[in-house]
């Protein structure tokens, strides 16, 4: 059976035997590892990050002991959850997406990654529950995450790129529909938002329609 890992665009966590292209943590451990059980907190600090799948030959027992292992379907998925590129094992892409983050926001200085927890912590929940921001999807960059209807297991994720949407599963995404228009219920912060508006280049699931934008583990 699959372990309860496997992220949501809303930040929660499912079952499910997709593997995924990114994994990654929120700064430690809050599973059980005698149990396995789903968790009853989803998070053990402000540092949510999402990583390469290999990284120096490291070998670990996934929820075991440390931290709490996470796997999402690309990086469109963790942006949407809340998390920020891993500045160990993805370095470039984490200055990369702090320097869009610093233009897209008009800061005057450049942010330490905890600053940045601290923005991203604000933006990506409310207690326990996900932040919905009510934006127009106009004005929405490529690889921004929407969810349709109530926040539930059943809701329905679109991730947005060029005029179209597609359709989240945990395994990639589904088919592909109209780009929604007027106010809807955005996942992703607005500082990712920024990141992404401004040239941020996120790890796509192939299925959505073109070539990833890089190799998980390279």
């Amino acid at each position: 059976m699959p372990l309860p890992n496997r992220v949501r665009p809303d930040a929660t966590l499912i079952a499910d035997p997709a593997r995924g292209l990114l994994f990654g943590n929120r700064g430690g451990r809050f599973h059980d590892p005698a149990s396995r059980s789903p968790p009853t907190r989803l998070f053990a600090s402000r540092q949510w990050i999402c990583c390469v799948l290999s990284f120096k030959e490291r070998r670990r027992q996934v929820w075991g002991r440390f931290y709490t292992e996470l796997f999402f379907c690309d990086e469109v998925t963790a942006l949407a959850a809340g998390h920020r590129p891993c500045m160990e094992c993805r370095r470039g892409d984490a200055l990369a997406y702090r320097a869009a983050l610093v233009r897209g926001l008009g800061l005057a200085e450049m942010p330490l990654f905890p600053e940045i927890d601290r923005l991203l912590d604000g933006q990506r929940r409310e207690g326990r529950r996900k932040r919905l921001h009510r934006l127009a999807a106009e004005a929405l960059p490529d690889g921004a995450m929407i969810v349709e209807g109530e926040m539930s297991e059943g809701a329905r994720f679109l991730a947005l790129r060029g005029e179209q949407a597609w359709v989240w599963s945990p395994a990639g995404y589904r088919e592909r529909v109209a780009r929604p228009a007027g106010t809807v219920a955005v996942l992703t912060p607005p500082a990712s938002l920024a990141a992404l508006a401004e040239g941020y280049r996120p790890l796509w699931h192939p299925s959505a329609g073109g070539p990833v934008d890089a190799v998980p583990g390279a």
